[in-house]
């Protein structure tokens, strides 16, 4: 029985719309992927710098701030305590400085960056939940790429973040400010808020630094991971 010429192609032309379909689908996984995974450690970098209390209490004496706050360092150190553990831990007190004053558009937007960071440890919950499956199934399949892959893309980021903070990190904090905040709170005035004066900018830059360090290090140990995985 002759099968008619036409029937083949169809089919033929069916198969590798499914391989297609099919590929297309692996390199959207795969991406997805790397991408949880990549994320993660960008949100772990974050929350490792919030909670590296040192930064700051060196940034005291290297910043002057026990001059430019008229505090003495246990009131700085007290006060940057509390704020630090208002952001990261899961309560819904209202902000509450131990020894100075806060109006209400300040406690609004420490509530308002409480809220970022809360999202970012739901973020991270999720990816690495992701991650820890995606690991899974490329140990199952012998594949290791993903490692390469993710330590690429961990030393791009820095780079593109560090070009603007180095050549303008004052309109880069602004302009971080007008994507995350949707008003103007963050804009203190010492008077009613005093916190402002143990916060200079320049802390925020050291903050910056070891955010993008953390990351740095993160894409070294992976590539680390890939080197000696490939030599087994």
């Amino acid at each position: 029985m002759n099968i008619p010429y036409r029937w083949i192609n169809n089919s033929f032309s069916e198969d590798s719309v499914f391989k297609n379909i099919k590929t297309f689908f692996k390199s959207l996984l795969k991406t997805f992927f790397i991408l949880n995974f990549t994320f993660s450690f960008i949100i772990l970098s974050v929350n490792l710098t919030l909670l590296f209390k040192p930064l700051y209490y060196v940034d005291i004496k290297v910043l002057n701030i026990e001059e430019s706050s008229r505090l003495n360092t246990k009131e700085i150190k007290d006060n940057y305590d509390y704020l630090i553990t208002y952001l990261m831990q899961n309560t819904k007190e209202e902000f509450n400085l131990p020894t100075l004053p806060s109006s209400d558009n300040g406690k609004t937007h420490f509530k308002e960056v409480k809220t970022i960071f809360d999202n970012l440890k739901l973020m991270l919950l999720f990816s690495t939940l992701i991650s820890i499956i995606g690991i899974a199934l490329n140990k199952r399949y012998k594949k290791i790429d993903y490692l390469l892959t993710s330590s690429i893309i961990l030393i791009i980021i820095p780079i593109i973040l560090l070009i603007p903070f180095l050549i303008n990190f004052d309109k880069s904090f602004t302009t971080f400010h007008h994507i995350f905040f949707k008003n103007n709170y963050w804009l203190f005035d010492i008077k009613n808020d005093p916190i402002i004066t143990m916060l200079p900018q320049d802390f925020f830059f050291h903050c910056a630094i070891l955010i993008i360090s953390f990351i740095i290090i993160s894409s070294l140990i992976l590539r680390y991971i890939y080197k000696v995985s490939s030599k087994k």
